[in-house]
């Protein structure tokens, strides 16, 4: 039970703008004898949930932008709007990205993208990346 706490920990804080790489504990698992299945399902519903966090710091991110600390200029929020606009929701399969997923997750809560589309696609892209992670730790011999 720990194990898949911290493979859910680690796959949670993955998803949020914390550095963390929950492929690592997965493939840990993996060798360690886990359930391929369960540990997908584990890791997939933690880097979702950690998504849905970045989905809702986006959602309430501009309410701050006339004060002083606030981290983003309005031509950064103008220009990935416009990106998010032109490419969709369909973008969200890609949260999964090491590079450009998270703000992917962030920009959607501005962009007010429905809750249960953007946990549908990311969980989707998601789940695909860990599905493939396990795919290549079982071909790959130890």
């Amino acid at each position: 039970m720990t194990a898949y706490l911290a493979l859910f920990g680690s796959a949670f804080l993955a998803a949020t703008i914390l550095p963390f790489y929950s492929e690592v504990v997965l493939y840990a698992l993996l060798r360690d004898g886990g359930d391929p299945w369960v540990l997908v399902l584990v890791a997939t519903a933690g880097n979702t949930l950690g998504a849905v966090v970045n989905w809702w710091l986006g959602r309430y991110l501009l309410y701050f932008q006339d004060r002083r600390w606030f981290y983003f200029k309005p031509a950064q929020i103008e220009k990935a709007q416009r990106w998010f606009q032109r490419y969709g929701v369909w973008t969200l399969l890609l949260a999964w990205l090491p590079v450009g997923g998270d703000p992917l997750t962030l920009i959607a809560g501005v962009m007010r993208v429905r809750l249960d589309v953007f946990v549908a696609l990311v969980g989707l892209g998601k789940g695909l990346r860990y599905i493939s992670i396990v795919w290549l730790a079982e071909a790959v011999p130890a």
